[in-house]
């Protein structure tokens, strides 16, 4: 018999001291901050390349590279926060029913399951509800679950005590309602926004950053390109909210950015604001005033003030008292299987041939318990979810269409497809003849199951990047 073990949440302890750790890439950059008398010090910083990558070397060589930074830094305090890249992360958004709390916790399990590219069980997963269009909705975010234990193990072999996994794109320190972040990092750009009362967006940007030998490139094209789709998919009191994009990176890039980015959005009215430094009072302590922003110090800045991280990803903690008492439980069983045998041979004569019946038959149920246990959970839940499920496969059958519309000689190319709702789609590509591309959209135009059909966006001319959608209506004949 297998004795189950409850975890708990890690409490959280009050700390003077922190050193703040954010990994992007092969970057580690590293804080250590200090609390007193209502203000706050940074008492060491280091920036510093990885050799080794968290995720696939042994966690030992990784823990023993980062306590080599720390020593050459000078940082000696032990207690630590860490920003985990958002390249680590699937996202998700869900629209929430009127339910129950307990209702709402299963309907976002199911949600993750039914949204996420993988087994929702494997992912460590949080959510952040906001206010939208009259409705609630959910952003989901999961880390698999390896990558955090990883993690876990490498900083313990730096001598560091782990309190608090984040994101360091999720920093909401000092924003307000329709806040609109752009975090450029090592080899993308973050996007993070704040809105009806939580967190509404959070997005890695791809291709936005391009290297060119030891410099960078920055891709502000696809920047705008995101930002428009990411407001086109907010509610419409969510998009009028936002009217200020604040840019956080290095100097000169983020300068760069909001410039390019005020001429190509420049009929949305939006402002561009560039964030290099604190204004001293965003975390209720106070920070000198020429303190430059950066991901690890805004976390360590959140824990020393006590405010608990939007996304919670480190793993639950099993105390030394639930493990004793697990082994405890099994020696417990061993006594009672040895008095049950003992008794079996006292019994003897014309009762010895029923008690061995008695004593097969209990083996084969301990053997048969957990699968029908098992068994049972999910004829409860096929119970609780059936309601919420879809069978009709909607979005394959969209990506159906769509592939049986492209031209088999690649000459019409997709490189991304957004399928919202099961029913408004988004494609982009690329065609390098345009008399191939409007083929594609007359084939797209006779499916019956397609309708309202726009093209969006058209740029370049061999080969030409295109972004057209449509509405896909359920029981179509392209469904067929």
């Amino acid at each position: 018999m297998i004795a189950l073990l409850s975890v708990r949440p890690r409490q959280r302890q009050r700390l003077n001291s922190v050193v703040g750790l954010a990994l992007d890439g092969a970057r580690l950059e590293g804080v250590w901050l200090r609390r007193t008398n209502g203000s706050m010090r940074v008492e060491k910083a280091f920036a510093a390349l990885l050799t080794l990558d968290p995720l696939t070397a042994e966690p030992e060589l990784v823990g023993r590279e980062i306590r080599n930074h720390l020593d050459a830094a000078g940082i000696r305090e032990r207690d630590c926060v860490v920003g985990l890249p958002l390249k680590w992360a699937l996202t998700a958004q869900a629209e929430l029913p009127e339910l129950t709390e307990a209702d709402r916790a299963s309907f976002l399990t199911l949600e993750a399951e039914r949204n996420f590219p993988c087994d929702a069980a494997t992912l460590h997963i949080c959510h952040s509800l906001y206010q939208g269009g009259g409705k609630q909705h959910a952003l989901l975010v999961g880390i698999p679950r390896t990558h955090l234990v990883g993690l876990e193990k490498a900083l313990r072999a730096a001598r560091l005590k782990p309190r608090s996994f984040g994101l360091a794109a999720a920093w909401t320190a000092g924003s307000t309602a329709g806040d609109l972040a752009l975090f450029i990092g090592e080899s993308t750009v973050a996007l993070r926004l704040v809105a009806g009362g939580g967190i509404a967006a959070l997005r890695s940007l791809e291709g936005t950053l391009v290297s060119e030998g030891s410099r960078q490139r920055l891709e502000s094209g696809i920047v705008a390109r995101e930002l428009r789709i990411t407001l086109g998919q907010l509610p419409a009191d969510l998009r009028q909210a936002v009217h200020t994009v604040r840019i956080f990176g290095p100097r000169e890039l983020a300068q760069q950015l909001a410039d390019e980015l005020e001429l190509l959005l420049e009929s949305r009215g939006l402002k561009f604001e560039v964030v290099a430094r604190y204004s001293g009072s965003e975390f209720g302590l106070h920070l000198p005033p020429d303190t430059a922003v950066s991901p690890a110090l805004n976390l360590a800045a959140e824990r020393l003030a006590g405010r608990p991280a939007v996304f919670e990803f480190l793993p639950p903690h099993v105390t030394a008292w639930q493990r004793l008492t697990s082994h405890q439980a099994l020696g417990k069983y061993r006594l009672v299987g040895a008095a049950a045998a003992a008794a079996l041979l006292l019994a003897g004569g014309a009762f010895g041939y029923q008690q061995w019946q008695l004593t097969r038959l209990s083996r084969e149920w301990s053997a048969m318990a957990p699968r029908v246990k098992e068994l049972e959970l999910v004829q409860q839940q096929i119970k609780q979810y059936r309601p919420w499920f879809d069978e009709s496969l909607r979005s394959l059958s969209v990506l159906r269409q769509l592939t049986l519309a492209f031209p088999d000689d690649g000459v019409v190319s997709a490189k991304a497809v957004e399928i919202r709702d099961g029913q408004r789609v988004t494609c982009t590509g690329v065609a390098r003849e345009n008399s191939a591309l409007l083929k594609t959209w007359d084939r797209m135009r006779t499916n019956p199951a397609v309708s309202d059909l726009k093209v969006e966006q058209i740029r370049g001319k061999a080969p030409m990047q295109f972004t057209f959608n449509f509405q896909w209506t359920p029981g179509g004949r392209g469904e067929n």
